[in-house]
């Protein structure tokens, strides 16, 4: 544990002010994201050292990670390249010798000295006669500030080490003051968790692995606990004197809509409109999310929310990320609605001006009371005089501004949205605890069977033979490629060019080592490939987002007819295209995607009741990226693949793209801490509910750090909202 003197520090002060942080290495952590004392000290270590547990060079395992302590012997720093050094450490003991390879840490030099003894903790690999460790943590032992048997280890910097950084955090603790503790004293005493004060001590210098343990539990539940109260209270605040639509569910137009349908809702569609229309007619403003895997009916749920809007007297808008997927609900939303009396409009960038202006001048009148479109509905010139329902597609997409923008053409509209990314439901908690939330996991019954097989690029002739035949037998076939047709860099710099790319990131989970400039499939030399040598007698088209917009309506109409048979496309097709004869799919180089995206992609066929095959082919040899693509063989449960996906891979990648309170999360993990978060959200709500403002004393500082936490928010939705604008 750490010494306490006479503190001089508070949490809101400049990192500069920590004893020994230089102006240079204030700027260094500055570009870490460390611009003041709380950030420091919520720079936690991402695994520690038990010098208790130490292994010979002798015996380590080859492959294992472990730490050794031992006595320089040998320093040497080298250059093999003018911009590339590296320092070359030999150390014993009693039992051999252990090869140490440190790159780009030249420092090392004047840190360390022949005939120390050290500490290292890194992955033991064999190679050149010798057992050795590239980058390993380095500490001598029994000297510096660290005390005790239990190493932190901090992440690094440029100019800043581990050994440094530790240093830095331990001067912040000594120095601080203002370290009150936010949590309510009834809750601490409940779950037995220490003070924040004892729990930074022992998060950055324990006395044991528990101890560590205890302290990352009771700092993870203060993270989840303020993001909690931020949602809600932001929540509370934007409605508190809006005076919400009791929306009429049981209308004409929900009667003859369900009356159109040419088939029954399931029981589970029933059930989650049940708890929208249960949303929407209360007297408060509803702000709900509907999740869906793939195929379960969200759309036609969304419609009947558009009807109860109408039924009530209001207008509605719809809208979605891309032109194809608006499009497509207007295509199949339009015919309902209109059989069900609503008149609605389809309204994107590329709306010819003359029927701009007749939709517009027709929604602004009433006439028209839907509109379903694109970003082109943020526009000032769409006029909502009664708008009581706003439906957003896809949400995750969207920046919190252009959310908020949309809501802001009504008085008070009741706000619906969807996904088709399957989201667990802690993770749903966590990021979207201001919402309340429904679940649709079921496909309709009587959809036909989609098989998945996973294949190496060796043998994707199976994959062709099957596209063949079916394609024969008058069905279509998507091919899903991760480029355009040019190298990674050139991607990565026009991967902002366009609306719908921008809408459908790729997701790139294998490193580039296992790919070297061209190996990866091209969707363009694809194209060309199949025309000339598989599918010469058929026509195979091409659909990438960097052709124009009419351009890729003209491609989509013919494959959506039968013109063509075959199409080549990147993952623009991701959501949105509903193409009934689709009965085949091959994804290339499918280890490059995530798994909820692959989910996506694959939903894209057996969507007009016919049986449907799946092919993703991959040239890696990892084991990691086969158990991925194997997980997807074996189910077809959107929301069980992305619990996998969770525990492989971050947050912001199973959401698509970073969420309110992402930043503030650093030490939980909604695959590990399930139980953690349900408790913070039960007991957010809790207090809330006895204190709405939290304006009672014992709640002071807490209500200063949900503050704080807001203001942080802020910055980063900012940060966001312009990323967003900008590739829009």
């Amino acid at each position: 544990m750490i010494d306490r003197v006479q503190a001089s520090l508070f949490l809101d002060e400049p990192v500069g002010n920590v004893p020994q942080v230089s102006p240079s290495r204030a700027k260094a952590l500055g570009s870490k994201g460390i611009y003041s004392v709380r950030d420091l000290l919520e720079h936690y270590p991402r695994r520690y050292i038990d010098l208790s547990s130490v292994v010979t060079v002798e015996g380590s395992r080859i492959g294992q990670s472990c730490t050794i302590c031992g006595t320089i012997h040998e320093m040497k720093l080298k250059k093999p390249r003018y911009n590339l050094q590296l320092v070359e450490i030999s150390l014993t003991d009693a039992t051999g010798l252990l090869m140490i390879t440190c790159f780009r840490q030249p420092w090392l030099m004047k840190s360390f000295q022949v005939g120390d003894r050290v500490a290292v903790a890194g992955k033991v690999e064999f190679n050149y006669g010798f057992k050795r460790m590239t980058n390993p943590f380095i500490e001598k032992v029994g000297e510096g500030p660290v005390r005790g048997k239990i190493i932190p280890v901090h992440p690094a910097c440029a100019k800043v080490s581990a050994v440094f950084m530790l240093r830095f955090v331990q001067e912040a603790l000594r120095e601080t003051c203002g370290c009150e503790d936010p949590l309510p004293l009834e809750l601490r005493l409940r779950y037995r968790m220490p003070s924040r004060s004892c729990a930074l001590q022992a998060v950055h210098g324990p006395r044991t692995l528990q101890e560590a343990q205890e302290a990352r539990r009771r700092l993870a539940f203060e993270e989840v606990f303020l993001l909690e109260l931020f949602l809600m209270l932001r929540r509370a605040r934007e409605v508190a004197d809006l005076q919400a639509v009791r929306h009429r569910v049981d209308g004409p137009a929900v009667a003859a809509l369900r009356e159109a349908l040419p088939f029954a809702l399931t029981d589970e569609q029933e059930g989650v409109l049940g708890e929208i229309f249960q949303e929407m007619a209360a007297p408060r403003v509803a702000n709900h999310l509907l999740l869906g895997d793939v195929g379960t009916g969200k759309t036609v749920v969304a419609a009947f929310a558009l009807a109860a809007a109408v039924d009530s007297g209001g207008q509605a808008l719809f809208m979605a990320p891309t032109e194809v997927l608006a499009s497509q609900h207007f295509a199949s939303i339009g015919p309902l609605l209109q059989a069900a009396g609503v008149a609605s409009g389809l309204l994107t960038a590329r709306t010819a001006p003359e029927e701009r202006a007749r939709l517009l001048e027709g929604f602004s009148s009433g006439e028209i009371p839907v509109l379903i479109g694109t970003h082109a509905l943020l526009e000032p010139d769409v006029r909502c005089p009664n708008l009581t329902l706003a439906v957003i597609d896809e949400q995750q997409r969207f920046g919190v501004g252009q959310r908020e923008k949309l809501l802001a053409k009504g008085e008070a509209p009741d706000a619906l949205y969807l996904t088709a990314t399957p989201i667990p439901r802690t993770l749903a908690l966590t990021f979207f605890g201001d919402m309340t939330l429904s679940y649709l996991h079921s496909r309709p019954r009587g959809t036909a069977p989609r098989t998945t097989t996973v294949l190496q690029r060796s043998q994707r002739g199976r994959a062709y033979d099957v596209a063949l035949e079916r394609v024969k037998a008058g069905e279509q076939v998507f091919i899903v490629c991760p480029l355009i047709g040019c190298s990674a860099e050139e991607r990565d710099k026009r991967a902002g060019a366009d609306e719908e790319e921008a809408a459908h990131p790729q997701v790139t989970i294998e490193g580039e080592e296992d790919y070297q400039g061209d190996n990866l499939v091209a969707a363009e030399a694809e194209a060309q490939f199949l025309q000339s040598h598989v599918f010469a007698d058929y026509r195979v088209e091409l659909l990438h987002g960097r052709m124009k917009g009419e351009e890729k309506a003209q491609v989509m109409e013919r494959f959506r007819s039968g013109e063509s048979q075959v199409l080549v496309s990147t993952t623009i097709i991701e959501v949105g295209v509903d193409v009934p004869a689709a009965t085949v799919m091959i994804v290339e180089d499918a280890d490059r995607f995530g798994l909820s995206q692959l989910h996506q992609l694959r939903g894209r066929v057996g969507r007009g009741g016919l049986p449907s095959h799946v092919f993703l082919v991959s040239a890696s040899k990892k084991p990691e990226a086969l158990s991925r693509l194997k997980a997807m063989e074996a189910t077809d449960d959107g929301f069980q693949l992305a619990d996998f996906d969770l525990s492989l891979r971050r947050e912001g990648d199973i959401l698509g793209n970073r969420q309110s309170g992402a930043s503030a999360l650093k030490l939980v993990n909604v695959t590990r801490d399930r139980a953690m978060i349900e408790a913070a959200h039960k007991d957010a709500r809790a207090l809330l509910a006895a204190d709405p403002d939290l304006s009672l004393p014992e709640h002071r500082f807490l209500a200063r750090e949900v503050e704080m936490f807001g203001r942080r928010e802020k910055k980063a939705e900012e940060e966001k909202d312009a990323h967003h604008s900008r590739r829009s």
